[in-house]
């Protein structure tokens, strides 16, 4: 009895043994079939090399797009963020009335900061501005008003809100009217959502573009090897043993061109870096562009692995299938 017993205990534990190693193994040769198929672009430099341009060059496009976007985002939150309320102030109003309201407004809920300009510390750096000192000196009064100028809070500096607040200020007895240029920010806005939904079809579009670059370049490959896989049928490899090395193609396609498209992005980010720095520098102001974080460097390539990996699958689903030995 003990020998039957430690005979079942040595066959349960090859059991054991043997389904802790295949999942290894399936592993191992991954990997291995994952070199030889770069050994494969390796032997073929010249056509690898183009597809791979190719594809990089098409995810070049959108990338440079979505950039352009962030950048030009940036800039709209910049002027948003500076929004400001001018509310002139009536003539017949003392000073004391309008520090009162200048108190009252910085009450608001909806208003981060109120600042009071008067009308001689306007006329002086109207003065300044616009070049006319001398002529202003023959003026027998002072012909601006006084002014204070509103700052929103946050929630209050887009266009629909912004426009809500100046009504409810210019209900106040002692305003004579306000000011908010604002349809300049809502043109802007229109601009770029039209900008972004512009972006998004032209990248669904070139991205399908790459899937079916992908996807005839692994179809030529299969043609093109149309004999060994019809041997390797007859020998009895399954059709999920001839699909890997067609699908890691695929994908090191798309790591590879995905890398390839970083590189150009970033070549061209610090080629245009320069001459925005000197357009900024004409308006006397300075504006750094935004590159591609590293996350969205590595959204960028495995977006770019997934398409290689779906070109190829639909290719080899396809056209391996058809294959079989008895049409030899």
């Amino acid at each position: 009895m003990s020998l039957l017993f430690k005979s079942r205990n040595s066959q349960n534990e090859r059991q054991k043994k043997s389904f802790l190693a295949a999942p290894y193994f399936f592993f191992i040769n991954l990997i291995r079939q994952g070199v030889h198929s770069l050994g494969e672009m390796w032997r073929t430099p010249l056509a690898s090399l183009m597809t791979i341009a190719v594809l990089g060059l098409s995810l070049t496009l959108p990338a440079t797009l979505y950039l352009v976007v962030k950048n030009v985002s940036q800039v709209s939150s910049g002027f948003e963020d500076a929004a400001e309320i001018s509310l002139f102030v009536k003539e017949t109003m003392s000073e004391q009335q309008t520090q009162t309201l200048v108190k009252r407004l910085a009450l608001y809920p909806e208003v981060d900061k109120v600042e009071f300009i008067s009308k001689g510390d306007a006329l002086t750096e109207f003065k300044q501005v616009s070049g006319f000192g001398q002529a202003l000196e023959y003026l027998d009064a002072n012909p601006l008003p006084d002014v204070v100028i509103v700052t929103p809070t946050a929630r209050y500096r887009q266009p629909n809100t912004a426009k809500q607040l100046l009504q409810k200020l210019e209900g106040e007895r002692e305003v004579d009217f306000g000011k908010l240029d604002i349809a300049w920010l809502e043109r802007l806005n229109a601009l770029l959502s039209l900008l972004k939904e512009s972006v998004i079809t032209i990248a669904l579009l070139l991205l399908t573009s790459v899937t079916l670059i992908i996807g005839n370049t692994i179809r030529l490959s299969i043609m093109d090897k149309k004999d060994e896989i019809q041997v390797m049928k007859l020998v009895g490899a399954t059709n999920t043993f001839i699909h890997a090395p067609f699908l890691w193609t695929g994908i090191w396609y798309g790591i590879i061109g995905g890398l390839f498209s970083f590189i150009c992005v970033a070549l061209m980010m610090w080629w245009l870096g320069a001459a925005v720095s000197d357009v900024a520098g004409v308006y006397e102001t300075s504006f750094d562009l935004i590159g591609l974080t590293l996350t969205e460097f590595g959204i960028l390539v495995a977006l770019a692995t997934g398409l290689g990996f779906v070109g190829s699958y639909l290719s080899v689903n396809r056209y391996i299938k058809e294959i079989e030995p008895d049409k030899v």
